[in-house]
């Protein structure tokens, strides 16, 4: 027989969210979706930046904190586990869609390439003909 776990209406220290933890996370938000942040991932320590010249922001993403640097202050915010799972994946997705366009681009400028390689083959072939 299993034993049930047993829900309480008390919340628990991590049911409790801070009004600066849900300021960091909306601002997390903000520069996540700012068309002139930048991204990188530090691949070993899984670590997420971002960096955006525009609004003089650094933010770090760690598992269960954030860091928002600026040349004036620095604030390194604890953040619930579900919001840090949140803020990582929609900072995945943003990447993802960013890398997808990107891509896109490159692959497009290789399609015209090669077609202007072709044409440039073809006219040379014409005139030897």
């Amino acid at each position: 027989m299993y034993a049930k776990k047993m829900r309480t209406s008390i919340p628990t220290h991590q049911d409790q969210v801070e009004p600066y933890e849900k300021t960091a996370f909306k601002i997390c938000l903000k520069v996540i979706s700012d068309v002139d942040s930048e991204f990188m991932i530090a691949p070993m320590s899984n670590k997420r930046f971002i960096n955006n010249e525009k609004l003089n922001l650094f933010v770090l993403i760690d598992y269960n904190r954030i860091e928002i640097t600026n040349h004036i202050f620095h604030y390194n915010v604890k953040l619930s586990n579900r919001d840090s799972e949140r803020i990582s994946y929609l900072y995945d997705l943003e990447t993802e869609k960013r890398r997808t366009s990107l891509e896109k681009e490159v692959k497009g400028n290789i399609k015209n390439s090669l077609e202007t390689v072709l044409k440039k083959i073809e006219e040379q072939h014409t005139k030897n003909s």
